[in-house]
């Protein structure tokens, strides 16, 4: 069973909320972060690079003390105000028709090392590291990482209960997602929330955020090996999460495109193909993925129909039915020469929050030679992966909406 535990967040107030509000540091470059960030965006604080003329390397070490003191600066300036007592909080984000509620709350570093947190992807000792050096500097947990769990519905009560009031936070972001967020502070609650997730979740998942979950828990390890008094009380011994119950996420495609066919030509490529997929000709119209293991093509113009023909696939396997894995292996590797995901600079990866018009933009401009769009990976085949204690292949998984950050941060010195 998981262990949770309210805080006393530091918070924007009302007025300044949507202000201080931020995309994740890792979904904008530094120009982009530039062009977003207002005079109090929290963009300033984690991506504290576009603070200079020109604009520093984000890994310098005057980026890192600019962090600090704006980080210290926007307390002082009343942006960032710390709540009285310990508190959870619900953050609802609403994208198109579709309304998810998280529960943001403290876990702990030790449920991450003995795998009661469960991941589904490898992360990379560098992007770790980089983490590490802020959550360090910072003392603080300045974004949260994206967890879900497995429905209960006694806590989906508390949630729905605390979200029919007015919320302290209501605002829309430059995409339309709308956001917003409420306190709970009732004592009875609190208690309460913490009892159902020690006696009735077995496991948060990580969907979104491995390398901040990992840095988080190696800070607290690192901060519990420096302490000869470590009692296990210490608020270092935790870090911030947004929790979602599985049945409200949804996962949406990512995409591929590859910048040239390997020594092909258009028709070895089609052909080398038609020994594991049928291919139909789907015209000029964008087309979409219908089923597992079918997939979209745009190639030259035009869009095609793959299914994967039988015995191509393993169903049986939770990483073998996949279909990034049944790409990778027939496509990626065997015809287009793609060894390694995750060096090969020959292969890019789109979030399909930007469509179809993306993969086949990049195709007919020129940047590459071929797209592919998969069909999503589900919830049920996220979870059943990080219960078999199997890892997914890297790029598997894009949720939409991202967390803001910026609207709570958790201090590692607890009150002070």
């Amino acid at each position: 069973m998981v262990r949770v535990k309210p805080f006393a967040a530091l918070r924007p107030p009302k007025t300044f909320a949507a202000s201080v509000a931020a995309p994740p540091y890792d979904v904008l470059d530094s120009r982009e972060a530039l062009r977003m960030a207002g005079e109090k965006s929290l963009l300033h604080i984690t991506r504290p690079e576009i603070d200079f003329d020109p604009i520093a390397d984000e890994h310098s070490q005057a980026a890192y003390d600019k962090a600090v003191s704006n980080f210290r600066l926007w307390q002082e300036r009343g942006w960032l105000l710390r709540d009285r007592t310990p508190c959870y909080y619900v953050y609802a984000q609403t994208m198109g028709d579709r309304t998810q509620y998280g529960l943001v709350l403290c876990a702990h570093v030790e449920d991450y090392e003995s795998g009661v947190i469960k991941k589904h992807e490898l992360t990379r000792k560098d992007k770790e590291d980089d983490r590490m050096i802020h959550v360090r500097i910072q003392n603080a947990n300045i974004e949260p990482v994206f967890f879900s769990y497995r429905d209960n519905r006694e806590i989906d009560g508390i949630v729905s209960e605390a979200a029919s009031r007015p919320p302290e936070y209501k605002f829309t972001d430059e995409n339309g997602f709308g956001h917003e967020f409420w306190v709970i502070d009732d004592a009875a609650t609190v208690g309460r929330i913490g009892e159902i997730f020690a006696d009735r979740v077995d496991a948060f998942y990580v969907a979104d955020g491995h390398h901040r979950t990992a840095a988080a828990a190696r800070v607290g390890a690192e901060k519990r090996a420096q302490n000869p008094a470590h009692t296990g009380e210490e608020e270092y011994n935790w870090f911030m999460a947004v929790c979602f119950p599985e049945s409200q996420l949804r996962i949406m495609d990512y995409n591929r495109v590859v910048k040239d066919l390997n020594g092909l030509s258009r028709e070895q490529f089609l052909s080398a193909l038609e020994e594991d997929f049928t291919v139909l000709d789907a015209g000029t119209e964008p087309r979409r993925p219908d089923a597992l293991h079918n997939f979209s093509m745009y190639l030259a113009g035009r869009w095609y129909s793959l299914t994967a023909r039988e015995g191509r696939y393993d169903d049986s396997d939770p990483i073998g039915v996949l279909d990034v894995t049944v790409l990778s292996r027939l496509v990626l590797d065997k015809i287009l020469g793609i060894k390694d995901l995750r060096t090969d600079k020959r292969i890019d990866f789109i979030g399909g929050i930007r469509g179809l018009e993306e993969l086949s933009g990049r195709v007919d401009s020129g940047s590459a030679a071929v797209a592919f769009a998969l069909y999503p990976v589900s919830m049920k085949q996220l979870l059943d992966i990080a219960d078999s204690g199997t890892i997914m292949p890297p790029k598997t998984t894009w949720f939409e909406p991202k967390l803001r950050s910026g609207l709570a941060i958790h201090t590692l010195d607890g009150h002070k």
